[in-house]
């Protein structure tokens, strides 16, 4: 019994640690990760090698935690976690050095060249740690309470991370006015390695449940192919790479749509994709809610009845007022949701013992699909010869087409794993319109009393 408590204290610490940990991590996002395509448009990259950039992302990210998989049985997860963020954080140096030779003059022209090669070589380090952390954090989160607790963690880190991004856009543009475009950049990829340093520091503090890996849980990914269309975990994530590939159709060009088609500035580019997380935090805590109570296939449900017809809204006007307060809104409100489902999904569906295996599986799926979609859209923006529609506007349709059908006919191939309440829609209505007042003055009061829960 005394052992039982001091692991449950240890998990409480480790949880808020956790909590921390992901604001930094949050605002390595903010700083470096959301001004890669900016970065990538200001040193003149082609729009086919824009497009590339999440071609990339989507091929040696899961490529990167398929390999990593395979020391989950030789070393403990702690450890792989610390060694791959550690080099994450160093991996953003090529960045700062880049944008100080464009400022220069020097290289110019194989710059972007050079750029994919550093991209590349961040997503594997920045990949490498997730599998390993995934199941980490599972083991210090019970799952009678997992829905709401993902919920707080998302809600406190997606306020920090909006913030910073918004003031990070209207630093860059400021530096942009005055000709040092790329000197902001510099310093903005600069803060990005500080804050995963910090968050490498924090995990280190971070307990670690012991996790003995027993060989008969292990399966490799030709066998998971194999089964995957057979059981409700492989339908899943079928279904999760398809739309992944759906999505990345429209998303690789989307910081080309609003960068140099409609010609936006950064700070408005960056509201309008920061609008989103937004609107996607401001129900997060209803989700959660929801999640624990109905179960996340609802939810899954739910969002994608949305979803699908995000990539037209885009695209019926210019205005970024129209952009924030129509797709953005419907959007963010959604993704917030389906973000949430996908994640506590993989935890009901496989245990602890086969969760890091099974979810670097997944992503590699998902990968594929994402690769795959973006490497169409690099085809298409090239190739598609302009007839009613201009080719960048034709490809937003044909990614919203894409995913009804697959949400159409994948997600009645999916099902609940664990006991939960019976949906009506008696019971939807008081949930999405009822609960919503109550659900945002607490996500407002946890926010009010963000700092003092961070100094425990």
């Amino acid at each position: 019994m005394i052992k039982e408590r001091g692991i449950k204290k240890l998990k409480h610490q480790a949880r808020r640690l956790s909590i921390r940990e992901g604001i930094f991590s949050s605002a390595k996002i903010s700083f470096g990760d959301r001004f890669i395509h900016p970065f990538a448009i200001a040193i003149n990259t082609s729009n086919p090698l824009v497009a590339l950039l999440t071609s990339i992302s989507g091929l040696l990210g899961p490529l990167s935690q398929l390999f990593s998989s395979q020391w989950f049985e030789r070393y403990p997860r702690k450890k792989i976690v610390l060694l791959s963020v550690f080099i994450e954080s160093l991996a953003w140096l090529p960045f700062i050095t880049i944008a100080i030779l464009f400022s220069l003059g020097i290289l110019t022209n194989i710059l972007p060249v050079l750029l994919l090669f550093s991209f590349s070589i961040y997503i594997i380090m920045a990949n490498a740690s997730h599998p390993h952390w995934f199941s980490w954090i599972g083991d210090l989160v019970d799952e009678e309470y997992r829905g709401r607790w993902f919920s707080k963690r998302n809600l406190l880190n997606g306020v920090f991370s909006v913030v910073l991004a918004i003031l990070a856009s209207i630093f860059l543009d400021y530096f942009k006015r005055i000709n040092l475009a790329m000197i902001g950049f510099a310093i903005l990829f600069s803060l990005a390695l500080i804050s995963r340093l910090i968050s490498w520091f924090i995990l280190k503090k971070q307990y670690e449940p012991k996790l003995s890996f027993k060989k008969e849980n292990y399966f490799s990914f030709w066998e998971f192919l194999k089964k995957a269309p057979k059981n409700n975990f492989g339908r899943f994530t079928i279904f999760r790479a398809l739309f992944a590939f759906a999505g990345a159709i429209s998303g690789a060009v989307w910081a080309i749509y609003l960068l140099r088609y409609l010609g936006f500035s950064y700070s408005v580019y960056m509201i309008i994709l920061i609008s989103e997380v937004i609107f996607s935090l401001l129900l997060i805590g209803l989700w959660g809610n929801f999640a624990d109570k109905y179960g996340n296939y609802k939810l899954l449900i739910v969002t994608t009845i949305f979803l699908p017809i995000v990539p037209i809204l885009w695209i019926l006007h210019p205005s970024p007022i129209y952009m924030i307060f129509v797709p953005a809104l419907i959007g963010g409100l959604a993704w917030g949701g389906f973000a949430l489902a996908i994640g506590n999904f993989i935890y009901d569906n496989v245990g602890k013992q086969k969760r890091s295996l099974a979810v670097s599986y997944y992503n590699m799926l998902w990968g594929i699909g994402v690769c795959a979609g973006a490497s169409v859209a690099a085809l298409l923006i090239k190739y598609l010869p302009s007839f009613i529609f201009e080719p960048i506007i034709l490809m937003f349709l044909i990614a919203a087409i894409a995913r009804m059908i697959i949400v159409a006919w994948w997600i009645p191939k999916i099902k609940e794993v664990r006991k939960t309440e019976k949906l009506t829609l008696k019971k939807l209505k008081k949930t999405l319109i009822k609960d919503i007042k109550p659900t945002l003055m607490e996500e407002a009061h946890q926010i009010i009393s963000l700092g003092h829960y961070l100094k425990k």
